[in-house]
């Protein structure tokens, strides 16, 4: 029987602690989530927004006390993992709700802490009418956006899935939607033939698409927002969202003295072991060979998350 301690929940995290129950019977799972959520559905935030997910508990796949009670896990919510001694094996973990500190030991630790949307620096980026869409409390905070909108407009920057489908929903709420994309087009993992289909399809339904924009200032105007672009076109909305893309959370890991690559994810092995034998990572904040390219790569998505999460499992039991 080991000891397995498991910074981050949802898709990567969660799906590691349920595998290795199912693994091992007698195994110590410690989870800890320094948000309220340890599952959630975060592929469905833009919907929560858009009204087709109607009530936020849809999002919930499981609650703490519903993963505990079904895979005897040890879940500890509002609790930030803050280092980790790496000679010792022992994580320290901040209290967030009584503001103490504790060290927890561990055999084996899985880091899955995801990634956080980029604000870029520019100026007006911290007004306190822009957003970013990460867990259940920005998609509250957009959502009162949006019923507290005299207009009815919104400005999106980006325009990769999130940006997508925060206009679609949007629209489906009755705003009058603008987005800001820098590149020459939307969705640039796509080929651009793909992506004229998408752009005309937006356009179809309203939005008004800057592209060849980047963005370069937010300010007040009014009892409304301007992004500026570099191009000199003023975008007038009610709020702005930034969906600009994400970044690895990985400072737990640099503090650590992971291994990182030079974007900043935790870089692993075949088996999703770090530099550290005794450390794993997965999800968002990992740096994974992609099975086909053989080129190192970072998939901040929901279902690479979910199959990582399921393979360290079995790869840490010999599955």
């Amino acid at each position: 029987m080991g000891k397995y301690v498991i910074v981050g929940g949802v898709a990567g995290g969660a799906s590691a602690a349920a595998r290795l129950r199912r693994l091992d019977e007698y195994a110590e799972i410690v989870l800890f989530e320094r948000g309220e959520h340890i599952s959630f559905a975060n592929c469905g935030l833009p919907y929560y927004i858009g009204g087709k997910i109607p009530e936020q508990e849809e999002l919930l796949l499981q609650t703490p006390e519903s993963f505990s009670a079904r895979f005897r896990v040890d879940v500890r919510v509002f609790n930030e993992v803050t280092g980790i001694d790496r000679g010792k094996k022992f994580v320290t973990v901040k209290d967030c709700v009584l503001g103490s500190e504790y060290q927890e030991t561990y055999d084996k630790l899985i880091l899955s802490p995801g990634a956080y949307p980029f604000v870029p620096d520019l100026p007006g980026a911290d007004l306190p009418g822009v957003f970013v869409l990460r867990n259940i409390a920005d998609s509250q905070a957009i959502l009162q956006a949006v019923q507290a909108s005299k207009k009815k407009r919104a400005v999106l920057v980006g325009g990769g899935f999130i940006g997508i489908e925060l206009a679609e929903n949007l629209v489906r709420q009755g705003m009058e939607v603008s987005l800001i994309e820098a590149a020459p087009q939307i969705m640039t993992q796509f080929d651009s033939e793909m992506a004229k289909i998408l752009e005309r399809k937006l356009r179809e339904n309203g939005v008004r698409l800057y592209l060849n924009c980047p963005l370069a200032e937010i300010r007040v105007e009014g009892d409304g927002y301007v992004a500026v672009t570099g191009n000199g076109e003023d975008v007038e909305g009610d709020f702005v969202v930034l969906a600009i893309g994400v970044r690895p959370d990985t400072a737990l890991a640099a503090g650590a003295g992971l291994e990182l690559n030079a974007r900043g994810a935790i870089w692993t092995k075949g088996d999703l072991s770090t530099s550290d034998p005794d450390i794993y990572a997965i999800g968002d904040a990992a740096e994974i060979t992609n099975r086909i390219t053989k080129r190192r790569v970072v998939l901040p998505l929901a279902g690479p998350a979910n199959k990582q999460g399921r393979l360290v499992a079995g790869n840490l039991l010999g599955a």
